[in-house]
């Protein structure tokens, strides 16, 4: 039999393995997180009639004679090229920008995906829908108050927890940004002021804290000119719902002050000098901060449920215009800050670029929950497809190199959007067309060898 016919052979089967895959790209066109393939060709050398022959003396050399018996398929190989992103507006759908691939579990079984359709199941389970795969990564764990995640740590299943409650946080700190107007009337020196005077020279500040239990308790401060001193001011703190007797405001130091009160002085520059402690006996021992931040702290206890509370009042630092000032201008009273919040629960979550899931709690909190891990590999083309848009480590991938997105050359993770398909299809159905012309080619030869064989079955005739 002539070579040709099996050369020919050969072309039409793997011009069809070739057809398949282009098939099969084109069906998955609209499949997010889909990487195309594409398949290459190599000869079969089948026969050599005779080997090359080195030059000598008296003649040259002779090239070898060879005879192929057509092609097979080189590779199939996976295009890893990134794909165009489309919005959804939903949180959990998450697509890659760069390197990686979410990793997914089933059981002990790890597999790894570019599709990024998640959601999540009754337990609060993150997964893939379509095939109850979960999700994997690191889930944030609460210490001292704060919710830390350890990328480093083993990974695991990531649960949200829908309508988790975040527990009441007493309030430790307020601060404040405030200017008290320098053309406030001046309270009279050597006489007792009236009540009409007072008022004028007085201004007040108000805040809502919490304590442990999130009760809120109003926070005033009342600013008074002190008599005869144009740059002091008198502090007064009352706490709403706190034992009068026992409140107090103290300046930190060794000395312990007995009055709710404390004298803030400024220079005249309008920034603050000074703050000390305003004790109820003129003379005796008080405490003075002039350097660095200037901080009193609130001591209130109360008697409704016993709970007994320090609230420290930042009022700016020495020389600078971040906190309480003096200048003529409006007087403005402003406590902007305080760090506690009441009893919340979970209402929304967001996923940032790097894959951490932060919720928000109806009492304002926003705390991490978990974060989504990547991973990458040496040789992605060596995955092995798995179906269901997903991969598993093969001989030739290496292994997988997991951690948090935008690290370690990983790509970055987008919220609300889905990879799509990088198949171009255009390019497809040029190479449809000449794959058919392939076929088509190798069909002919086939053809032509047979009208020889038939030539050569009627020299007999």
């Amino acid at each position: 039999m002539m070579r040709s016919l099996y050369s020919g052979v050969s072309g039409l089967i793997n011009h069809q393995v070739r057809m398949d895959v282009l098939g099969h790209n084109i069906a998955n066109i609209n499949t997010y997180g889909y990487k195309k393939s594409r398949v290459s060709f190599q000869d079969i050398l089948s026969q050599t009639i005779s080997g090359a022959a080195a030059p000598t003396a008296q003649k040259g050399g002779v090239n070898p004679k060879q005879v192929g018996l057509g092609m097979t398929v080189a590779s199939i190989d996976k295009i890893f090229t990134q794909g165009s992103l489309q919005t959804t507006g939903l949180n959990l759908d998450l697509a890659i920008q760069g390197d990686g691939f979410f990793v997914l579990k089933k059981g002990e079984e790890t597999y790894y995906t570019r599709a990024g359709a998640f959601g999540l199941d009754k337990n609060g389970t993150l997964l893939n829908p379509a095939n109850g795969l979960r999700v994997q990564g690191w889930q944030a764990v609460r210490t001292g108050g704060q919710s830390i995640i350890n990328s480093t740590g083993a990974l695991q299943d990531i649960v949200i927890p829908v309508g988790a409650k975040e527990p009441a946080n007493a309030t430790g700190l307020i601060k404040y940004k405030s200017n008290l107007n320098s053309e406030t009337p001046l309270l009279p020196a050597g006489r007792e002021a009236t009540q009409e005077e007072l008022l004028k020279a007085t201004v007040s500040t108000n805040i809502d804290a919490y304590d442990s239990l999130g009760n809120v308790h109003n926070v005033t401060l009342e600013f008074t000119r002190v008599p005869g001193e144009s740059n002091s001011w008198r502090v007064a703190a009352s706490v709403e719902g706190a034992d009068p007797a026992t409140l107090s405001l103290d300046v930190g130091g060794g000395s312990t002050n007995d009055t709710n009160a404390v004298v803030m002085r400024f220079d005249n520059q309008g920034a603050p000098l000074s703050v000390e402690d305003s004790p109820a006996v003129a003379g005796a021992p008080a405490d003075i901060v002039n350097t660095g931040r200037l901080t009193a702290s609130i001591n209130a206890t109360f008697p409704e449920n016993g709970i007994a509370q320090t609230i420290t009042l930042d009022l700016g630092s020495v020389g600078g215009y971040d906190g309480i000032t003096q200048f003529a201008a409006p007087t403005s009273t402003r406590a902007y800050e305080q760090d506690g919040y009441g009893l919340g629960y979970l209402e929304a979550f967001t996923v940032d670029n790097s894959g951490v899931i932060t919720g928000t709690f109806t009492n304002g909190v926003k705390s991490q929950l978990a974060q989504v891990a990547l991973a990458t590999f040496t040789n992605p083309q060596g995955l092995t497809a798995e179906g269901d848009n997903t991969f598993r480590e093969s001989n030739n991938s290496g292994l997988a190199n997991v951690g948090s997105a935008e690290t370690g050359g990983r790509g970055k993770i987008a919220s609300g959007t889905l990879e799509m398909s990088n198949v171009d299809l255009a390019e497809q159905f040029t190479d449809m067309i000449v794959t058919q012309r392939g076929f088509q080619a190798n069909s002919r030869s086939i053809t032509t060898s047979d009208q020889m064989l038939q030539e050569l079955l009627t020299l007999k005739r």
